[in-house]
Formats: C-alpha cells, sequence, structure tokens
C-alpha cells in the first residue's frame, strides 16, 4: 500500500488542479484571469487526464500486489 503513495497523491492533486482550470476556462468559476480562456479550457482536461492515468496506475498497481 505504501507504494501507491507516489503515484496517488499528484495524481488526485493533478486531477483537482485540473478539473478547476476546466471549470475557469470553460467559464463556469469566475472571478479569475484564467475565467473563459480557451487556453485553460484546453489545458484543464490534459491535466485532468494525466491526474486520472497516474490515479488509476496507483489502483492497478495496489491490486495486483494485493494479489500476490
Amino acid at each position: 500500500m505504501r507504494r501507491i503513495w507516489p503515484l496517488l497523491v499528484p495524481g488526485v492533486a493533478l486531477a483537482a488542479v485540473g478539473l478547476v482550470w476546466t471549470l475557469q476556462g470553460v467559464n463556469v468559476l469566475g472571478g479569475s484571469a484564467m475565467s473563459g480562456s480557451a487556453l485553460w479550457a484546453t489545458i484543464g482536461p490534459i491535466v485532468l487526464a494525466v491526474g486520472v492515468v497516474l490515479i488509476v496506475i496507483a489502483i492497478v498497481a495496489a491490486r495486483r500486489r494485493k494479489s500476490n
């Protein structure tokens, strides 16, 4: 279980940041210079996807170790 943390923690952080950036980019979250910007509407989902991939890798690795 210890070995999943180096992937899980950054994955969750990247997913959260990517979600916020996406919502700001599509102008759902206002009040920022990033709000309504196509750049952040593009970068956000990419960062979100990287975070989700890291989370999935961590979960798969944990399940493989548990089954052995």
